[in-house]
């Protein structure tokens, strides 16, 4: 098959999307060059090269808010990523952006995410010599960790979006931007939603003026925002001051009635405690991991590649190998 599959592509960013728009062609590329797919623009790879990697299925089983929560329908990091997706495509179809490069900045943005959520983020902060952010630990993921060692080799507009989705500077395209208020969007909204069905939030309790500001249901909420977000973006991706005042305001909000409550936290002082001890475990097992990590321990040093691997398990796997090290096997008759 020739390639006019993925010109005719190439061609209709041309025709359809705005002048503003980071088009596949102009990608800046990829670290390791390579020749083009006949079929997919570079972006489009790049989507695909996420959603089939180890660390993107592993999302399904990583904390959002609720640490592993047994009702099927509180939210994962997987969950999120893909709320995260739908919501920046939304945006991005609407300013006639690039949907493709904004899709793969949104499935990408929290590979690196920690078992146990951010819990598991300030536990190996403690102990990565350098400080330990999720964002940088997902670019390090397609770049190092991914297929052996030889990571996904994304494209840079790709790998920027991903690193710049939490705090720091703006992406450099205004898809990568996308993601840094879409999840924002998300987030604030979804967790208020699992917050009600663990019974930690009702709806009412949320103050009447932010309710009538933002919207008087999570639905209502995510729509306006998104409207504003598309209403006020041209050379950047922004809400308008009102809006995001509001945002910010619902946050400070949830961060007192979930994010710090007990309820819905008190069991995250474990959780850091039980991954400092697997920590100590392997920094002096090194050879008892596996060997890709064992691997990166040769490049980069012990104490990079045992974050390395912890930063990867699932909070399953992580709960598996605690046991394994500390607990006691018990014998029966």
């Amino acid at each position: 098959m020739d390639a006019s599959i993925r010109i005719l592509a190439e061609e209709n960013e041309k025709k359809i999307l705005c002048d503003k728009a980071c088009l596949a062609v102009n990608s800046r590329g990829r670290v390791r060059p390579e020749e083009e797919c006949n079929v997919r623009t570079c972006f489009q790879r790049d989507r695909d090269r996420i959603i089939h990697c180890q660390a993107f299925r592993r999302l399904k089983h990583k904390t959002q808010v609720f640490l592993a929560p047994s009702g099927d329908h509180y939210r994962t990091r997987l969950t999120h990523t893909l709320e995260v997706a739908q919501i920046a495509r939304t945006i991005a179809r609407a300013l006639r952006l690039n949907e493709d490069l904004t899709e793969a900045v949104a499935l990408g943005h929290d590979l690196g995410h920690t078992p146990f959520g951010h819990a598991g983020e300030r536990a190996l902060n403690q102990v990565c010599e350098n400080g330990f952010r999720h964002y940088e630990q997902s670019v390090r993921v397609v770049e190092k960790i991914e297929k052996g060692g030889k990571g996904l080799n994304l494209t840079d507009e790709v790998k920027n979006g991903i690193l710049c989705h939490t705090r720091g500077e703006e992406a450099y395209t205004l898809e990568g931007q996308i993601i840094k208020i879409a999840d924002k969007i998300a987030y604030i909204n979804h967790d208020i939603d699992d917050a009600e069905r663990a019974g930690v939030l009702g709806e009412e309790d949320i103050p009447l003026s932010l309710r009538m500001q933002l919207g008087m249901t999570k639905s209502e909420r995510i729509n306006n925002m998104v409207i504003d977000v598309i209403k006020n973006s041209d050379d950047k991706i922004r809400m308008s001051e009102d809006c995001y005042a509001g945002f910010m305001d619902l946050h400070d909000f949830m961060f007192t009635a979930v994010y710090t409550n007990p309820v819905c936290k008190g069991e995250e002082k474990k959780a850091v405690n039980m991954l400092l001890q697997i920590y100590d475990y392997f920094i002096n097992h090194i050879d008892e991991m596996p060997e890709e990590y064992i691997n990166i321990a040769n490049e980069d040093g012990n104490e990079r590649a045992v974050c390395d691997y912890i930063a990867g398990m699932s909070d399953t796997y992580a709960l598996k190998i605690f046991n394994k090290l500390f607990v006691p096997m018990f014998w029966y008759d």
